[in-house]
């Protein structure tokens, strides 16, 4: 059977990446989850590695992908690109694996005209004075980034109506469950259970022969 596309979006700092690194480790031994990991023309961060966090690429490298039309969506965000491959993508897809995909809302506007199926899922913080407040810790802006990033936050919550689901990310645990739960919640609908269990529904619906005698 073929997974399903998740995509995930949120502000910066809101907590997106936390909660998708939570999910995988708690959630994912069965390895039924993917993470897609996008290309982007932005500078390596201490800690990130090639291939892990993001495929980092020139945006020479970035705009032949586009010419030859690899990538599910991308977006410019600032004077960065991300994109997200078609390859990897359906590729995971195509074992089973349920995808998530780390977008930002242009991206996702942009799938879900490919894939009209795809769920999404939309990260708020619990308030903008919490939002500024974790992306100073996080240590990794400047001054004018952060207060660039503010200023852009109310523009992208704006778009939260466009999603299925909506977590306020306030208490880490219980995001963290009410994320999980959306996905095992739609791992359980009808059309999902009948695509995966068919020769079980066939058994129990046709198996069962009476005595004629």
């Amino acid at each position: 059977m073929k997974g399903t596309l998740f995509i995930v979006s949120s502000p910066s700092g809101a907590g997106k990446s936390s909660l998708i690194q939570a999910l995988l480790e708690k959630h994912n031994q069965d390895k039924s989850l993917y993470l897609s990991i996008s290309h982007t023309t932005r500078p390596m961060r201490p800690g990130e590695e090639n291939g892990v966090h993001y495929h980092f690429v020139s945006k020479d490298e970035f705009q032949k992908l586009i010419d030859r039309n690899a990538f599910y969506e991308w977006a410019q965000v600032f004077d960065k690109f991300y994109g997200t491959s078609k390859e990897l993508v359906q590729e995971a897809l195509n074992k089973g694996q349920d995808v998530l995909l780390d977008i930002d809302w242009q991206g996702a506007q942009q799938l879900r005209k490919l894939e009209p199926s795809a769920k999404s899922i939309f990260i708020l913080p619990p308030s903008l004075e919490e939002l500024e407040r974790r992306l100073n810790a996080r240590g990794q802006d400047s001054q004018e980034v952060i207060k660039s990033r503010m200023q852009k936050a109310q523009r992208e919550i704006s778009h939260y109506k466009e999603y299925d689901y909506v977590i306020l990310n306030d208490i880490f645990e219980e995001s963290l469950d009410a994320f999980w739960s959306i996905i095992t919640s739609y791992r359980h609908t009808k059309n999902y259970q009948e695509d995966k269990y068919q020769n079980v529904l066939h058994d129990l619906l046709n198996g069962y022969q009476e005595d004629s005698k």
